[in-house]
């Protein structure tokens, strides 16, 4: 079956390209239509052996996706409430943990998606700036499912993100303008950070985390004890959490709503300390940046006293670590790489791979691969886990080349933009939330694969002012005179 996904990677991608750039009706459908027939020979290509079980899902995924697509028709915004709700919720299925019941949700959203084209929906270009470089940069992510080396890595990358994501991000960048509805997605976000980090404190307390056997066995050996919540894992946990502190931070720091304000302070003083026991490295460098950001945005240039401070703090606490101090001090790459637990390590070889195939990578889903190739320890080794990149770009660039990581820059530009020309609180907090997804990516990787950032991105388009139609230019009526006779 690998050359069908070989076959369907391009179909699926290409078609999300025509849905993203297309402005007339046809074309929309025919990208829409592509593209689940990508994903189809996609999940045909990657089915398991007991088609009963298979066929039977999917049935029932289909009627209750359309249940839940004409729930939506009557009230759009049931859409992201339901999804946020889902993002936590994960279950093994080819061997990985995989957003199921996100997936009918957003089956759904598809349902209503088409319908609402089929009947005239005119709207096009929905995510703004980003719209190129996102359906460019799924284009090629598709095409290099076919050089790729390993196609069923690859093809669960473009089943189980891409395709889904990008119709997430249509959906919820289509919603109708709503403040009940913006309201109520960010009280279900802080709450849900309030309740994982109580799970959280529950976890600390006893001393008991679920599921994760990786996080328990280290545990077990390590100096302090990580909790997960409801995550997979830690540092997933404390991504989340800083992605529900920032919208709050921003109502503080704007002072536009004090009741609100109390309510969002409580909050953030639950979920720092939830955010604390994670333990996550990765989480605290993401909330720093953004809370730099936001510093930068609520008093200018006054704020570089606060940064500078911060950085002469955070450097005295890093340094005092022992195994940063001695990496330092001996300036090897092993200690360096016991530093970062690993990461510098996969970091230089990433580079490397990138370096080998400078133009179109080693293709969607490769790097474990190519990985294991270049390390002798991993020779012939079926499980690599271990060879899995830990730093968004460098993977963008081991992946998909230079082109590639154009790309994926321009997308990060184009979302920067859209951010900085308007002072509306919903772009500034979701672009805020999208550098601090970014900024753990660099140590954890999964900016893509992580459905909040497509949620994320679609908010940023949301909540821009409606762009304005085109003038158009009448020409200047001929006064007529009657002919008067001299």
């Amino acid at each position: 079956m690998i050359g069908l996904a070989r076959l369907a990677g391009p179909v699926a991608c290409l078609g999300l390209t025509l849905l993203l750039l297309a402005r007339t009706r046809r074309d929309r459908l025919a990208g829409l239509g592509f593209a689940t027939l990508g994903a189809c020979m996609l999940a045909a290509s990657l089915a398991p052996h007991d088609y009963t079980e298979a066929v039977g899902g999917t049935v029932a995924a289909l009627a209750i996706a359309a249940l839940l697509a004409a729930a939506f028709q009557r009230e759009p915004w049931l859409l992201p409430l339901l999804a946020l709700a889902c993002i936590p919720i994960r279950i093994g299925w080819l061997h990985h943990q995989l957003l199921v019941p996100l997936y009918v949700v957003l089956l759904a959203a598809a349902m209503q998606l088409a319908w609402q084209i089929a009947h005239g929906d005119v709207r096009a270009k929905e995510l703004r700036a980003i719209t190129w470089p996102l359906a460019l940069y799924l284009a090629w992510v598709g095409l290099s499912l076919g050089w790729t080396q390993d196609t069923h890595a690859g093809a669960i990358e473009v089943l189980a993100f891409y395709v889904p994501f990008t119709i997430l991000a249509l959906a919820i960048a289509r919603l109708p303008w709503k403040r009940l509805g913006l309201w109520a997605l960010y009280a279900e976000l802080t709450i849900m950070a309030v309740v994982f980090s109580v799970v959280g404190f529950y976890q600390y307390e006893t001393r008991n985390v679920f599921e994760n056997p990786k996080v328990i066995y280290s545990n077990a050996y390590a100096a302090f004890f990580r909790v997960n919540s409801v995550f997979w894992d830690p540092s997933v946990y404390g991504r989340f959490l800083v992605v529900a502190m920032i919208p709050s931070i921003v109502f503080i720091v704007r002072g536009r709503y004090k009741r609100v304000a109390w309510i969002a302070a409580a909050a953030l003083f639950i979920t720092w300390f939830g955010l604390l026991i994670s333990f996550s490295q990765s989480s605290f460098s993401a909330l720093v940046v953004a809370v730099i950001c936001i510093a930068f945005v609520a008093w200018r240039w006054r704020a570089l006293f606060a940064v500078g401070l911060a950085v002469v703090v955070l450097g005295g606490l890093a340094v005092a670590q022992p195994t940063v101090r001695r990496s330092i001090e001996h300036h090897t790459s092993s200690g360096l790489n016991s530093a970062s637990s690993g990461r510098y390590s996969l970091v230089a070889n990433g580079i490397r791979i990138a370096v080998a195939h400078p133009v179109r990578g080693v293709g969607v889903g490769g790097f474990q691969h190519a990985y294991a190739r270049r390390v002798r320890r991993l020779h012939g080794k079926k499980n690599l886990k271990s060879a899995a990149s830990h730093d968004t770009p460098v993977t963008v660039a081991a992946e998909t080349g230079l082109v590639g990581l154009a790309l994926f820059v321009w997308l990060l530009v184009a979302c920067a933009s859209d951010v900085l020309r308007t002072r509306r609180v919903v772009p500034l907090a979701a672009g805020l939330s999208v550098a601090a997804i970014l900024v753990h990516s660099l140590f954890y990787s999964d900016f893509f694969e992580d459905p909040t950032t497509w949620l994320l991105l679609a908010l940023v388009a949301f909540g821009l002012p409606p762009a304005e139609p085109r003038a158009e230019v009448h020409k200047r009526p001929v006064e007529t005179r009657e002919a008067v006779p001299v």
